[in-house]
């Protein structure tokens, strides 16, 4: 198994996260064009490789075992990086293991339930990685930035109200206690992007005409809701990291960079729950020895099998 070698950067995952109980501000608290001193290039080639693969061995591990699942949790302010991240670092990962859901808005079928109902319904099963792409988080982020997509959820009057957004910090807070305690592992990143860097993947999505399906002019006029949205992300993140789903907030000036701290949140997850490859119990030795035994019956006299642990027979010394 691949182990971290020095320079990997699970040593500052620390760093990236939000401590539960705490009140943050954006970006005040955390600086969206951090690195941590790592330069690009080779060294940062290689902490990335080194995230796919750990990534890929455990998810191999967690599959086998059965036991457990992990929910990764993406969210994002527009260009933030949200699917390259998840296109690079789980490149290496088996996709039969692995789902990817991308919330945009909720259609009038899904109106027609609670806020969370869709995201309960795409939680991954034992053994299984599931990614939200955006998620139930929009439901305090764009919905509170932009109150009037209430009207939309046909809320019942006594459901609104001054505690609306409290009360919805609590019922995610405890929706992710309920699958934490049911085995599902919760790794939420945020990534943070500054207005800057922002301005400039919009200004290349418009100039490069293979961008161009990327963008829309509604992606710039939700500029104008900048400081809005920091702070109804500050909020969130200080509501709903807890002991047991924390925010990490990763530093999405530099996309090769949130590509490493991304592997390494979720490698360090993976870690610590550090599934095993079932062992087989007697009978089912007894079992696999029979069908070894029926295997090798059939083959052909003087031939070994292939992949048979059977050493094979020493070569005659060469007379003369």
């Amino acid at each position: 198994m691949t182990e971290p070698v020095a320079g990997w950067p699970g040593e500052f995952v620390r760093s990236l996260r939000v401590e539960p109980g705490t009140k943050i501000t954006l970006p005040g608290d955390f600086d969206p064009g951090q690195r941590f001193g790592v330069g690009k290039g080779a060294d940062a080639d290689r902490m990335l490789r080194q995230g796919v693969q750990l990534l890929a061995e455990y998810q191999e591990r967690l599959a086998a075992q059965r036991t457990y699942a992990v929910l990764v949790v993406v969210q994002g302010i527009d260009a933030a990086g949200k699917d390259s991240t998840i296109r690079h670092v789980m490149s290496g990962v088996n996709p039969q293991g692995v789902h990817v859901s991308s919330f945009k808005a909720p259609s009038a079928g899904e109106l027609e339930h609670d806020y969370l109902w869709r995201h309960a319904s795409r939680l991954p099963a034992r053994g299984e990685i599931a990614i939200f792409n955006r998620s139930h988080y929009e439901e305090v982020l764009v919905v509170r930035v932009h109150p009037e997509i209430l009207a939309r959820e046909t809320l019942a009057p006594d459901a609104l109200g001054p505690d609306l957004w409290q009360r919805r910090y609590r019922e995610i807070n405890a929706f992710e206690h309920y699958l934490a305690d049911n085995g599902i592992r919760l790794v939420k990143l945020f990534l943070n992007l500054s207005k800057e860097r922002q301005r400039a993947r919009f200004l290349r999505r418009i100039d490069q005409p293979d961008k161009n399906w990327k963008f829309s002019a509604s992606d710039a006029r939700e500029r104008q809701y900048w400081d809005d949205y920091q702070r109804a992300y500050a909020e969130m993140l200080s509501a709903t990291s807890t002991e047991w789903a924390p925010w990490y907030v990763l530093p999405a000036d530099h996309k090769w960079f949130t590509r490493i701290c991304a592997a390494a949140v979720i490698a360090q997850a993976l870690i610590e729950i550090d599934p095993q490859y079932p062992v087989p119990d007697p009978a089912e030795r007894r079992e696999l020895a029979r069908a070894r035994a029926e295997l090798e019956a059939e083959v052909p006299a003087g031939q070994r099998a292939r992949g048979s642990a059977a050493k094979p027979a020493a070569r005659k010394p060469r007379s003369g």
